[in-house]
């Protein structure tokens, strides 16, 4: 096998950076994107480099490996750049990254409704970029992107034109790169009003301002489309429903009706303009509270559904979280699968990345088993194609949606 050459064409004047002898070289040559603090030589004058610089590593032997984004404030001391060299990152360099990614979804989708950058598998470490027609979001995950966000928007803007760009500060990996949490606006003015976003014959209201993460999970889409053709005359419960994502693709695939339940208020007030934009108010009903509340409630009750979604947020969103967060996929199991009429679907996701597909099918298996039922797995689904996975990097990964026959 050949291996990797290493990169001939790396800029000079950068700052180095240097692996310890023992730190896992081969795996950086293969395309593994990060190195960890505890694999870097951090003397003084690298523990001093400002976060977010780039620089040129080097392996033990002092041979080049890439041009690399340096925090030494973040576990991950380094973020993988380009392994083959070239300039460092400026708006041309963004430019070309992102006409790469645009061409993918252009090639995906007929509208201008995705993820635009899904981070290291897009060559853009760390960035989170969604797209809503002529508005873009950026999540600048890592600090080499909060320092170049300025030719970062204006390259986005070029490629896409995009008139209106917001940075949101909002995700929980800025704290982990001792970043701030101030949004901003790049470009243009930020819309006043959720936006109408149409997906698997459904319309959902993003409100790209104030909604959780950029306004809308568009990484379920594949999900909420199977879910749908499971619908047709269904009664169908969406529980951590959010603005409503399987519940109005249900409403679309022909469901009787749909109960959406989340514990936020504003979140179920955008999945019930979103109702009313598709003409489906009629059908459609919200109930707010906690979700593991209401599930007992709902069993108390003895209602039945011929449809259950739980699609919950990240219960094991690191490995220390894995146990606990494993007992809670477990009682969302337990607690729903007694609302699913004889022959009916349960579907149960998960976005944790600690969890592998395993353990999660495991936990809800468990959970199932416990509330006295028994199940097909009939479909197992993960996040869509404008959400690439990097083989090298488990967490890209991290959606899995299992359907289950009751």
């Amino acid at each position: 096998m050949t291996q990797p050459s290493a990169p001939s064409d790396l800029p000079a004047g950068l700052p180095v950076v240097r692996l310890k002898p023992k730190a896992n070289a081969r795996a950086v040559r293969r395309g593994f994107p990060w190195v960890f603090a505890n694999e870097m030589v951090v003397d003084r004058r690298t523990g001093a480099l400002t976060p977010g610089t780039v620089a040129l590593l080097e392996d033990a032997e002092r041979s080049p490996l890439g041009l690399v984004a340096v925090n030494p404030a973040s576990k991950i001391f380094c973020r993988m750049l380009d392994a083959e060299g070239g300039t460092a990152p400026d708006e041309a360099w963004f430019a070309a990254r992102l006409s790469k990614a645009l061409a993918l979804r252009e090639r995906l989708f007929d509208a201008p409704f995705y993820r635009l950058v899904h981070a290291e598998a897009d060559g853009l470490p760390g960035i989170i970029i969604d797209r809503f027609g002529d508005v873009a979001v950026i999540q600048p995950n890592a600090a080499w992107a909060d320092v170049l966000i300025a030719p970062l928007a204006a390259a986005l803007a070029q490629v896409t034109g995009c008139t209106t760009i917001l940075k949101n500060a909002g995700g929980r990996g800025r704290s982990l790169e001792g970043l701030d949490d101030r949004d901003a606006v790049l470009l243009g003015t930020a819309p006043e009003a959720p936006l109408p976003v149409e997906m698997n014959g459904a319309t959902y209201m993003a409100d790209v301002t104030g909604g959780q993460k950029t306004g809308l999970f568009f990484d379920q889409r594949p999900n909420h489309a199977f879910a749908a053709r499971l619908a047709e005359g269904a009664r169908v419960l969406d529980v951590f429903s959010h603005v409503g994502g399987f519940a109005l693709a249900a409403l679309a695939g022909g469901a009787a009706s749909a109960l959406a339940v989340d514990g936020s208020a504003p979140a179920l007030a955008l999945a019930e303009q979103g109702a009313a934009q598709m003409g489906a108010v009629d059908r459609f009903a919200t109930r707010q509270g906690d979700a593991f509340d209401t599930l007992t409630a709902l069993g108390q009750e003895g209602e039945v559904f011929d449809l259950v979604i739980c699609d919950p947020p990240a219960f094991a969103p690191s490995k220390p979280a894995l146990d606990k967060g494993l007992r809670a996929y477990e009682r969302v199991a337990r607690l729903s699968a007694p609302l699913v009429s004889e022959g009916g679907y349960l579907v149960l996701c998960s976005c944790s990345h600690a969890a592998d597909l395993t353990a999660f099918t495991g936990a809800c298996l468990r959970g199932i088993g416990r509330a006295g039922r028994r199940a097909q797995l009939i479909h197992t689904g993960g996040a869509g194609p404008d959400h690439p996975l990097l083989p090298q990097l488990a967490e890209s990964g991290y959606l899995k949606a299992l359907f289950f026959r009751l």
